[in-house]
């Protein structure tokens, strides 16, 4: 640019004019909406997948809960130590303290605990939280209409009682004592709203589902009882957050956070450089993204931060045990053989996930590796051969294997638009093609996966993640009673199938024993069933990463299913 002036001038004048130039330069660029820096007006944070609802009891996903939890706290939560905390109750019961009594009836073991709400705890629409939410939350999850994850933290509670000049105070009796009693507390439900809609719509397959206002009218305050709250919903683009006038906690900084849906991992990085993001949550960028990315933030000096934390996330295939051909256990034990997992997180992920020998994450503290106790698939490419060989499937012309005719072929779905588990996919299919094995692979979008394809299994195999928490019990995915139907209307994660009678007795007793030690001696005899029968084929576990801004505060990234959303009303700038 040329700046022509009519007159001479001096070196004083000079510089005196290139200062003021310099200075509205750097005006404009600072003022310059392109480049604008995130404050505590608006966060938009960047999610790779759709959501299925925002009902607490209904929703099954991983960024369902993500999204819900900025505005709905559950009773107790896992906090940053691992360790369990009580959340919109003043304490978790226990033993020591008494508010925890077993009794014995009928020769049965139960147990009654004590529950307080804290003090001035409301509904978005200033209506107290109170034990009558409880129990209505309660009688929802038993209903035989609703679909759910599982139902047995429903079906265990006997009575839900409270004196009327407390109804803060809520006297829980569960059928049978278990040591996790408190993990499986019913999502607590506005009865005020939710009431009247499902004495209205029960009766009917999944009516409550279609019609709760979480789903019709998400926006409506009242329900929500944590920092934030829905003002706007557009399915498969956003979700805008402000803050909850009667929140009981610490008022949010941040006014106004937009959760964004790119259903592309891969273009999550260009709204970030457009400024379309300010953030990229967890349900964003894949492992070997979040490594890329980490390496051009450095690089190009870019005004982030990327964030990592070790991870309880499972990378694995289910396999639907009803297939003709993966039914077999010789084809399963085949396939686990014929994988090489170790090349697969080195080339994908850089290494930096670890290898999962069953379902149990290594920062768990019941983690095993004891060759004793679980079984080891190490890559071998010429036993999984034997093995086809011995089951009857022979080696075509083709290089693919055959049985009476049949070919040795199935079909391995995931998540669509996630870079990375389609590289996995197609790793699988060249390590897999190796030993004769014809993989064919599709995509789907999350919300069908998880809504229809999984739930109804309508698979072959699926290749997915969940996460979870240490200790948890395996009953939901390998019990039998928790294998979805259209009977239980589709609850229960037991997408593969799986029946074990051994298996039901020990899932139960392990959710019985309040001794640790004892405990853990029962998840080594799951972890030898679930190693030996192969309902699941596992891959790794995985760490979780998020981009935050360079500014950004009091951000803390968790490792398991209590995402870091239960915190927002900490962050800041």
């Amino acid at each position: 640019m040329k700046f022509m002036l009519p007159i001479p001038f001096n070196g004083i004048i000079r510089t005196f004019i290139i200062l003021i130039i310099r200075t509205l330069v750097v005006g404009i660029l600072f003022f310059s909406p392109s480049i604008k820096a995130v404050g505590n007006e608006e966060l938009k944070i960047g999610v790779v997948s759709e959501f299925e609802t925002l009902n607490p009891i209904l929703n099954s996903t991983a960024v369902g809960n993500y999204m819900m939890y900025f505005s709905y706290r559950p009773m107790v939560y896992l906090n940053n130590e691992n360790k369990f905390a009580p959340l919109i109750v003043k304490k978790i019961p226990n033993l020591n303290d008494k508010s925890v009594k077993v009794i014995s009836e009928n020769n049965l073991k139960k147990i009654i605990t004590e529950w307080e709400f804290v003090d001035g705890i409301k509904w978005g629409d200033g209506v107290p939280i109170t034990c009558k939410d409880l129990k209505f939350s309660w009688q929802v999850g038993l209903s035989k209409n609703i679909t759910l994850s599982s139902r047995d933290e429903y079906e265990n509670i006997e009575t839900i009682e409270w004196d009327p000049k407390s109804p803060t105070k809520c006297s829980v009796k569960f059928k049978e004592a278990k040591w996790d009693f408190f993990i499986n507390m019913p999502s607590v439900l506005p009865s005020h709203l939710e009431e009247e809609i499902f004495n209205k719509f029960s009766k009917e397959k999944e009516g409550y589902d279609r019609n709760t206002l979480y789903q019709k009218d998400p926006t409506k305050k009242g329900l929500w009882n944590g920092p934030y709250r829905v003002s706007e919903v557009k399915l498969g683009s956003h979700i805008i957050l402000v803050p909850n006038e009667n929140f009981y906690g610490k008022k949010p900084k941040i006014k106004k956070i937009v959760i964004q849906i790119i259903p592309n991992s891969g273009t999550l990085e260009a709204n970030l450089r457009s400024k379309n993001l300010d953030k990229i949550s967890r349900m964003g960028l894949t492992m070997d993204q979040a490594l890329a990315f980490e390496k051009k933030i450095k690089s190009e000096n870019l005004p982030y931060k990327m964030i990592f934390q070790d991870g309880v996330t499972y990378g694995h295939m289910d396999v639907n045990l009803s297939h003709p051909i993966l039914s077999d256990l010789s084809v399963r034990k085949a396939l686990s053989y014929g994988l090489n997992k170790e090349e697969l997180v080195k080339s994908v992920f850089e290494g930096k996930v670890t290898v999962a020998h069953h379902l149990i994450s290594p920062l768990d503290r019941l983690y095993t590796e004891d060759k004793k106790i679980i079984t080891i698939y190490e890559s071998d490419k010429r036993k999984a051969k034997k093995l086809l060989d011995e089951a009857g499937w022979k080696l075509g012309a083709d290089n693919y294997r055959y049985k009476n005719g049949q070919k040795l072929s199935f079909t391995l779905v995931t998540s669509a638009g996630l870079k990375a588990n389609e590289t996995i996919q197609a790793m699988l299919q060249s390590q897999w093609k190796q030993i004769g094995v014809d993989l064919k692979l599709k995509t789907e979008l999350a919300r069908f996966l998880f809504s229809e394809i999984l739930p109804k299994r309508k698979f072959d195999m699926a290749f997915f993640s969940w996460s979870s928490f240490p200790e948890i019990s395996s009953k939901a995915v390998l019990r039998s009673n928790n294998i979805p139907n259209e009977k239980n209307t589709w609850t229960g994660q037991n997408f593969t199938g799986f029946k074990s009678d051994k298996v039901d007795k020990l899932v139960d007793d392990y959710e019985s024993e309040f001794d640790f030690e004892k405990r853990k001696k029962i998840s080594y005899e799951i972890l030898k069933e679930y190693t030996e029968q192969i309902p699941v084929i596992s891959l790794y576990f995985r760490g979780e990463s998020a981009v935050i801004p360079k500014d950004m505060k009091n951000f803390k990234l968790t490792g398991h299913k209590f995402y870091e959303s239960l915190n927002a009303e900490d962050w800041e700038f």
